[in-house]
């Protein structure tokens, strides 16, 4: 566990999050336009400034990776910030999928060491809430995010809302239960975590 002053993270995915799918609205006055990035257009600079008054440390959790931070960032008037790599797949990726939990659950949880956190990705099932309920001992909400619409100001305030809540927020918070398993749904092994002394990203990937 980390220091009651640290602010909890914020891991947050990139497409049908901060990039809607979206129909055929035009992209908000003042988005992003590339010639040669069309799929940028739908991505709304003000969604920035919100994301930094967030109580939180925000974390990219996405397949963009390192992109996010050189194409995304900028446009967002961002910071670089922290960014999830993924591990090598395993077979236990398989196992997971064919249990419904998401490729990034395992790796997520790992990342926030005991740390209180939020994930907002437009893939989350209560698979996920389960799994993280069960393994993660400080508080944490796990919240989807519409993949037609990406963040709206109904998530904006649920997500304000439950970081400024008590011990950062009260009931969608998820902790581990008493009778935490290691086992996913369907009785399937958890991917062992760091040992002793080895830090989280030496089995994750790289934090920068």
């Amino acid at each position: 566990m980390t220091s009651p002053h640290e602010p909890p993270l914020l891991f947050l995915d990139v497409d049908g999050t901060v990039v809607p799918f979206g129909g055929a609205a035009p992209p908000p006055v003042g988005s992003f336009a590339a010639a040669d990035d069309p799929y940028a257009t739908r991505c709304d600079p003000a969604l920035g400034p919100r994301l930094a008054a967030l109580p939180c440390r925000l974390v990219w959790a996405t397949a963009w990776m390192h992109d996010a931070n050189d194409e995304l960032a900028p446009l967002l008037g961002l910071p670089r910030l922290p960014v999830v790599v993924w591990p090598e797949p395993t077979a236990v990726d398989a196992l997971d999928e064919r249990a419904g939990l998401h490729w990034k659950t395992r790796a997520l949880v790992a990342w926030a060491a005991g740390r209180p956190f939020v994930w907002v990705d437009d893939e989350l099932t209560d698979v996920d809430r389960a799994w993280v309920a069960d393994r993660h001992p400080a508080p944490a909400l796990l919240h989807h995010v519409d993949h037609a619409l990406g963040l709206t100001d109904a998530d904006f305030r649920a997500l304000d809302a439950w970081l400024r809540g008590p011990r950062c927020g009260v009931g969608s918070a998820v902790r581990r239960g008493p009778g935490a398993r290691d086992e996913v749904p369907g009785g399937l092994p958890r991917r062992p975590a760091a040992a002793e002394g080895e830090d989280a990203g030496d089995v994750l990937g790289e934090v920068v």
